[in-house]
C-alpha cells in the first residue's frame, strides 16, 4: 500500500472513530458554499501532521437565521507519521458562525491559538454573499480583532524583568473576500485573499501578521454529503516564506 493510501486510511479511521453521535440535518446543504451551515466532521493531513475538524449547528430561536460552532485542532502526530512537525498540537481554532437567510449575510467570531509561538487572535467579522456572475461568486469580508500572547513581561523596581502572563499586544483589521468558481457539478475552486493590518506598532505582531494571507483550494464532491479538498496557504508577511499544503476529507450529517 502506498504512503498516500495509508494516510487516507488513517484519516478515514480517525474521523469514523470520533463521530459517535451524528446529528442529522433536515436537508443537505451545499458544501461548496462558504456560508453554508451544517453539522460536519473533517480530517486532513498537512506537511506538519494531522488536522481534525468538528462543527455542530444549533437553534438560534429565529427561523430566519442559522448558526454553528466549529472546532479545529491542527498539526499533531507529525513525528509519528514521519512528517515535518512533532506529535503535539500546533494550533487550535474556534469559530462561531451565524447566517441571516433573508439577506445572505453572515457574522463570525474567529479565535485562534498558536502553541508553537504562544500567540493567538480573536476577531469579529461580517461576510456578505453577492449574486453570482456566471460560474463565479464573491463573498466579501470585513472585521476587526485583537492579538494575544502569554509572554507578557513587566520591569520591576530593581530593573528586573518578570512575567505577568497574558497580554493583548495589538489590535488589527481584516478585509478580503471568499470566492468560488464552479467548474462542474462536482468540482469547484476557491481563492480567499485576506489583508491583515495590525495597529499599536507592535513589531513582532506586525512581522507575523501584516500582509495578504492567500488561500487557494480545489474541491471534489464525492456525493452531496462528502467531499475531498486540497488547500494551499501562503502569508505574504515578514515571518513567512513558504506555502502550507493540506488534503482534507469532509462529511456532512
Amino acid at each position: 500500500m502506498s504512503l498516500m493510501n495509508k494516510l487516507s486510511s488513517i484519516i478515514f479511521s480517525v474521523t469514523t472513530a470520533l463521530i459517535t453521535v451524528p446529528v442529522i440535518a433536515d436537508e443537505v446543504q451545499d458544501m461548496s458554499d462558504p456560508l453554508a451551515v451544517y453539522t460536519q466532521a473533517g480530517a486532513g493531513i498537512t506537511n506538519d501532521g494531522l488536522n481534525l475538524k468538528f462543527g455542530n449547528t444549533y437553534d438560534t430561536g429565529n427561523p430566519d437565521t442559522m448558526a454553528m460552532n466549529i472546532i479545529e485542532i491542527k498539526g499533531f502526530g507529525g513525528e509519528t507519521l514521519g512528517l515535518d512537525g512533532n506529535d503535539s498540537i500546533n494550533s487550535a481554532r474556534f469559530r462561531n458562525f451565524t447566517l441571516d437567510t433573508t439577506n445572505g449575510r453572515g457574522a463570525q467570531i474567529d479565535a485562534n491559538w498558536d502553541f508553537n509561538n504562544n500567540t493567538g487572535s480573536m476577531s469579529y467579522s461580517f461576510i456578505q454573499a453577492l449574486p453570482a456572475i456566471g460560474s463565479v461568486q464573491f463573498y466579501p469580508l470585513a472585521g476587526v480583532g485583537l492579538t494575544l500572547t502569554d509572554s507578557a513581561e513587566i520591569r520591576g523596581q530593581e530593573n528586573e524583568i518578570g512575567s505577568i502572563g497574558y497580554a493583548i499586544p495589538s489590535s488589527f483589521m481584516v478585509i478580503g473576500t471568499y470566492s468560488k468558481v464552479t467548474v462542474t457539478d462536482n468540482i469547484w475552486l476557491n481563492y480567499n485573499p485576506m489583508l491583515i493590518n495590525t495597529f499599536n506598532n507592535n513589531d513582532f505582531m506586525s512581522d507575523m501578521m501584516d500582509g495578504v494571507h492567500h488561500e487557494i483550494a480545489a474541491s471534489y464532491q464525492l456525493n452531496p454529503r462528502q467531499n475531498v479538498r486540497l488547500f494551499g496557504n501562503y502569508a505574504d508577511t515578514e515571518m513567512n516564506d513558504d506555502w502550507d499544503w493540506r488534503v482534507e476529507f469532509n462529511q456532512q450529517f
